[in-house]
């Protein structure tokens, strides 16, 4: 008795909802969302019964809700009141908006300003001199490398060796000279007067004449070359000679100097002589002739004056050796020297 009499309730109940549900759905379809004002439906979610709503969702079949969602007309966003608020922003006045009221108050200086004169603007800015053009200055320089004795078998010798210029920057007249003198007589004297002109930095081409005073009689050379300083440090000359009769000559001068301290100076130096032809009356050989090699230590008492000590070592290679010992000489010396290196 008792299911028979609460079955029928449970059966109408069921059906009532499913009725609700197509309500619902048809509800959905028909409404007009052009009509909805955004900003004229307050809804207070928080008075809403999340709860009771759960129920009737559980028992509700959606078998019959034929996917609605897809029926539902397209939805008119124009009139959703965008259109409106975009026309009142476009209808605000921007030129009565008062931007200057967050500027910093404008301060006025109470320091009057200096009227300047033309005495006083001559004053502060002198007039500057024009730069000198260095190129055509006349300057000079001379060094005397060596000047020194030596100690040979012969007897004290005294040489010397010195070099010197003349000129601009670019044009020179360059004059170099060398010998020794062994008891009081000269037995070897050059001098050599060069035109240089400046191709580089550190470079210089050279030519002009040569002119031996001894030994024997004098000869007149031609003589053209370069001199400069390769790799920063190491100065080097090499000519070339052409003598009266057809004779031919070249030397090879190096020196370098190693700062030991700030005024204690190391310098080895060397120079290679080649003749192109035999010279007996000079006592000259052809081929490589002689070499010579040297090493002085100098302290610098001033920049332009410094003694030095040293050694020096002399060999003469080939015809030339052969004429020096058919002459009963040594072919080869080593001397010990001290001297004093200076310049102006």
């Amino acid at each position: 008795m008792t299911t028979r009499f609460l079955r029928p309730p449970l059966t109408a109940l069921a059906v009532s909802l499913s009725m609700l549900g197509s309500g619902l759905t048809l509800a959905a379809e028909e409404m007009d969302h052009s009509a909805m004002g955004h900003g004229s439906m307050p809804m207070d979610h928080s008075k809403m019964n999340h709860g009771s709503a759960k129920e009737p969702m559980e028992t509700m079949d959606h078998s019959q809700m034929g996917q609605s969602h897809e029926k539902a007309p397209t939805m008119d966003h124009s009139k959703m009141g965008h259109g409106a608020m975009q026309g009142q922003m476009e209808g605000m006045d921007h030129s009565k908006m008062n931007h200057g009221s967050a500027e910093a108050p404008r301060t006025t200086s109470r320091t009057p300003i200096p009227v300047l004169t033309d005495a006083d603007r001559e004053a502060a800015f002198p007039p500057l001199p024009g730069h000198k053009v260095h190129d055509s200055a006349i300057n000079s320089f001379f060094l005397l490398d060596q000047l020194e004795y030596q100690d040979a078998d012969e007897g004290s010798t005294l040489a010397w060796d010195a070099s010197g210029w003349i000129g601009g920057d670019i044009n020179r007249l360059w004059l170099r000279s060398e010998g020794e003198r062994t008891n009081g007589v000269t037995e070897d004297a050059e001098l050599q007067a060069l035109y240089g002109r400046s191709i580089g930095p550190w470079w210089d081409v050279v030519a002009g004449v040569r002119q031996d005073f001894k030994p024997e009689s004098p000869q007149t050379w031609a003589a053209f070359g370069i001199q400069g300083m390769a790799l920063y440090a190491f100065e080097a000359e090499a000519t070339a000679f052409v003598g009266e009769n057809g004779q031919t000559a070249a030397r090879l001068e190096g020196e370098y100097d190693i700062l030991l301290t700030n005024r204690l100076i190391l310098q080895p130096t060397a120079e290679v002589n080649f003749y192109g032809k035999n010279d007996p009356e000079r006592g000259i050989g052809s081929g490589l002739a002689n070499a010579e090699v040297g090493l002085r230590l100098r302290y610098e008492i001033i920049r332009q004056f410094a003694p030095y000590i040293g050694v020096s070592w002399s060999r003469s290679f080939g015809n030339t050796a052969d004429l020096m010992r058919d002459e009963g000489e040594d072919v080869e010396e080593a001397l010990l020297v001290a001297g004093i290196r200076m310049w102006f």
